[in-house]
């Protein structure tokens, strides 16, 4: 029935920092952009190493939605890496502070958090 996860959706309430963040700090690749009219929304397609997609929306003023890890919905979104302590001193040197590195008691993994521009929980998993 279902043979994997086409996109993530996320709606931004700073279209252009948003992007930059996603574009230039993440280093995600831009697939394509549209600005509709009507909706004074920009919807960006964004691709992760070329297999997964996040669609970047803005609207005006949404709605606040609590984004605490902990909170009932998504928990957060993670990222697959190489090695989690370069990527998060990559992203610290960017300005984008992350938390002390941890190690996932069932897998023996690292991984860490940090946050959007909107404060989204996001993570980093070593592979």
């Amino acid at each position: 029935m279902f043979k994997r996860i086409h996109h993530v959706a996320i709606i931004c309430t700073d279209y252009t920092v948003s992007k930059n963040f996603y574009v230039n700090i993440l280093g995600l690749t831009v697939v394509q952009e549209v600005y509709r009219e009507e909706r004074n929304s920009y919807k960006l397609d964004l691709s992760v190493n070329g297999l997964y997609q996040l669609e970047l929306f803005s609207f005006e003023n949404p709605p606040e939605r609590p984004s605490r890890p902990e909170a009932a919905g998504l928990r957060h979104l993670a990222f697959e890496v190489d090695d989690v302590k370069a990527v998060a001193a990559a992203l610290n040197a960017k300005g984008v502070e992350t938390e002390a590195l941890r190690i996932d008691e069932y897998t023996g993994k690292k991984f860490t958090f940090f946050t959007d521009p909107d404060g989204l929980p996001l993570e980093i998993y070593q592979s």
